[in-house]
């Protein structure tokens, strides 16, 4: 099984992912680290050279290749991060709820606005506009499709200590 985290960018989701996979004992993959290592390129040179479609496109064929043949059941083989967008490509978000078990790190603007400050110039979804009205703007569109896509949802802050028994709680569900 591949457990997915999902949420907006800058909700945590490299650093609880890290920190979960060294505690349950698997590898720990971010999927834009995948989509740059295959491009050979940034995301933002990926975006500045081939447009967000092109992105969209490899961020697709990536997934597939991560999760598109796997079980939603028995140990978890790896922690993926997903982009703060994935799911929103419909072909992502149907790989994401029929082949991972996916959590939804949940923050609040004001949360976002402080790990963002500072960021545009290496996320190109962040530029263009004030800060904070892009992420409120993002915030809203994506909402319901991270909660469409999780099977769990929790707070971006919750301590790590707290998630591991959350996780546990999903399995038990799931099964039962």
């Amino acid at each position: 099984m591949v457990l997915t985290l999902t949420g907006f960018m800058g909700s945590g989701k490299t650093t609880i992912g890290k920190a979960l996979a060294a505690k349950v004992g698997c590898p720990f993959l971010d999927l834009d680290q995948v989509i740059e290592e295959a491009k050979g390129m940034s995301i933002p040179e990926i975006f500045a050279a081939e447009g967000e479609t092109a992105f969209r496109k490899a961020e697709l064929e990536a997934l597939e290749r991560l999760v598109g043949d796997k079980s939603k059941s028995g140990k978890i083989e790896y922690v993926l991060a997903l982009g703060g967008g994935t799911v929103m490509t419909p072909g992502c978000e149907k790989l994401v709820r029929e082949n991972t078990r996916c959590v939804y790190l949940k923050a609040s603007a004001e949360t976002l606005l402080a790990n963002l400050e500072g960021t545009q110039s290496s996320r190109p979804m962040l530029r263009g506009e004030d800060l904070r009205t892009r992420i409120e703007n993002l915030l809203e569109e994506r909402e319901e499709t991270y909660e469409r896509c999780a099977e769990i949802t929790v707070d971006s802050e919750t301590p790590l200590d707290e998630l591991i028994p959350l996780l546990h709680v999903l399995d038990t569900e799931l099964k039962g």
